[in-house]
């Protein structure tokens, strides 16, 4: 499901696209995928490129939030989680910071970091 989210992520022009890997740490999911819209334009593309991927692919509809304001969408796809922020959103909550343990962040394949 990882290659899907990266591959819909990238073909809307997504960037700076990071997976972290949650290791057991939280029961919320096994992985986070960040990627950065440069509107919410652009944000709402990306989600609706993953989603669209992900169903594609055979797997549950996506649950989606914060849509409708377009800032800061998030994908649950169960044990992957999408987070797609605009810049100044991604900046604030630094969701990195927060979740990455020291060596664990590692740029998507590809990322146009």
């Amino acid at each position: 499901m990882i290659d899907a989210v990266q591959e819909a992520a990238r073909e809307k022009k997504a960037e700076d696209l990071t997976i972290l890997e949650l290791g057991g740490r939280t029961i919320v999911a096994d992985y986070f995928v960040i990627a950065t819209g440069r509107s919410k334009i652009q944000t709402r593309a990306i989600a609706d490129g993953i989603a669209g991927a992900v169903r594609s692919a055979g797997a549950p509809a996506a649950r989606i939030e914060g849509y409708a304001d377009g800032g800061w969408i998030l994908l649950d796809l169960g044990a992957v989680v999408v987070h797609v922020f605009t810049p100044e959103l991604r900046a604030f909550y630094n969701l990195e910071r927060l979740w990455e343990p020291l060596g664990t962040h590692r740029p998507a394949r590809g990322s146009f970091a």
